[in-house]
């Protein structure tokens, strides 16, 4: 039986709610605009609501580096207490913590604020265009297909579902082949924190610090370990390399991982999130049978994981276990081909592109590997770069932006851009971007010049200079 197609009609159209969504449709309606985010998940937020810190906020000096809609974000998590801050690893970067909880109820404020439309448990099945223009979006929901048409569309997918099936070259891997590993983060409550700490520091052979010549300097791990020690967060690295973790993977107590990532999400409930599990073979994240296929084997890895820590981490012997995230973790799929190519040496270098950023990043490249291992390189002195607007224009299309980790980059530019940080400075920067762009009735986004948007990201808070 034929099905009725709905329609309706917004000034900009986002998909994808998580980082990078959200802050776009956020900055879209802030400057005006009549703004749908379509999700396919039941609850707006996505890596926010994992647990995971937020990396690439700040850079490794502690200069925060992404502001605006995020500050809003943060704002709202202050006033319910679920704010924990600024953490730094002394490993390779500084991050910012918070509630997950919390979190999801501060996404939805912020949306509401400023009256942003949200269709949840909503997928987008095809894509109208014409002559580089994308002019609708099928969306299928329970409430039957509905034809979403719009001024501009923001692709926040993460795989770049709407770009690529506009017809947006796109690559996935490189020559290799390789692909991210996929994860599943989990909490666990009840943690004794200074415990945790006094074992790091009495155990520096099996902890990860000082991976970057800035926050090396001319310290030993043992000082570096004294100064986790003193900022008093439950955060802490332990390395594949070292004794706690190496041993446990060789006797078959945990399944190989490069890293047991221990970050702070609640000191009420003292509880910590704990990023250790992960499916190699080159998972296919736009592969919905592949991901499925790595749930279970995933939620072994966190019980594992769990059990392992209670019975053999001091300050966990009297933890419990306090949730799962609520979705498995892909770190890499397409990226899509822009204007511009944000590369490996743009970012380790901490290049400043003036004339054309519009969003800043600031974590070290993080390309994790099947077994124990995984790429990780520093931006220099502890430093950020820039992310160009061609990053997020994708080439062929006129009305159609990308912000997330389906920028257009090399595999290694993506390895550091994909982090909720940058995430979210993209997704300002092509909301505030679609707005202009509709105020001054230009269809095509190249037509805005970038000195406005910068102007205009500036002063709502965007970071754009003034930082190293």
């Amino acid at each position: 039986m034929a099905q009725q197609l709905n329609q309706a009609h917004y000034d900009v159209v986002v998909l994808g709610g998580g980082a990078a969504g959200v802050a776009a449709a956020a900055a879209a309606a802030r400057n005006g605009r009549r703004t749908l985010i379509i999700e396919a998940n039941p609850i707006l937020g996505g890596e926010l609501l994992s647990g995971m810190s937020l990396d690439g906020v700040l850079n490794a000096r502690g200069e925060y580096v992404v502001g605006g809609i995020s500050d809003e974000l943060f704002d709202e998590c202050r006033r319910m207490n679920g704010f924990i801050g600024p953490v730094h690893d002394h490993r390779l970067i500084c991050y910012v913590c918070v509630d997950p909880e919390i979190m999801k109820i501060a996404v939805m404020r912020v949306l509401d604020r400023h009256g942003v439309t949200a269709w949840v448990n909503s997928f987008a099945e095809d894509v109208v265009v014409r002559d580089g223009v994308v002019t609708g979006l099928v969306v299928v929901n329970k409430s039957g297909r509905t034809l979403v048409t719009a001024d501009h569309f923001l692709d926040c997918s993460g795989d770049g579902d709407l770009a690529a099936r506009a017809g947006a070259p796109f690559e996935m891997s490189d020559d290799s082949g390789d692909l991210q590993p996929v994860s599943l983060m989990f909490r666990v409550g009840n943690v004794d924190s200074a415990t945790l700490l006094r074992f790091a520091r009495e155990n520096p052979a099996s902890m990860a610090v000082g991976e970057s010549d800035y926050i090396r300097g001319d310290k030993t791990d043992e000082q570096l370990l004294d100064l986790l020690v003193e900022q008093g967060q439950p955060s802490v690295f332990f390395k594949s390399e070292g004794p706690f973790l190496g041993d446990a993977i060789r006797r078959g107590d945990l399944a190989p991982t490069a890293l047991i990532m221990i970050q702070p999400t609640s000191a009420a409930r003292k509880e910590v999130c704990v990023n250790a599990t992960r499916v190699g073979g080159n998972i296919d994240g736009t592969d919905t049978a592949a991901v499925s296929a790595t749930v279970g084997t995933l939620m072994e890895q966190v019980w594992q994981t769990y059990e392992f820590v209670k019975a053999h981490l001091p300050g966990f012997e009297h933890s419990v276990f306090a949730g799962l995230a609520p979705r498995v973790g892909v770190r890499e799929t397409r990226r899509i081909m822009g204007d511009y190519l944000l590369t490996k040496e743009d970012v380790v270098s901490g290049r400043k592109q003036p004339d054309s950023a519009v969003a800043k990043g600031a974590q070290h490249v993080d390309i994790h590997q099947s077994g124990t291992t995984q790429i990780r390189i520093p931006i220099a002195n502890g430093g950020s770069y820039d992310i160009p607007f061609g990053c997020l224009l994708p080439k062929g299309l006129k009305n159609v932006m990308v912000a997330g980790r389906c920028l257009s980059a090399t595999r290694e530019g993506m390895g550091t851009a994909r982090t909720m940080g940058p995430c979210m400075a993209m997704g300002q920067a092509v909301g505030t971007a679609a707005a202009m762009c509709a105020e001054r009735g230009d269809a095509d986004v190249r037509a805005l010049p970038v000195k406005e948007l910068q102007a205009r990201l500036r002063a709502q808070g965007g970071v754009i200079d003034g930082v190293y």
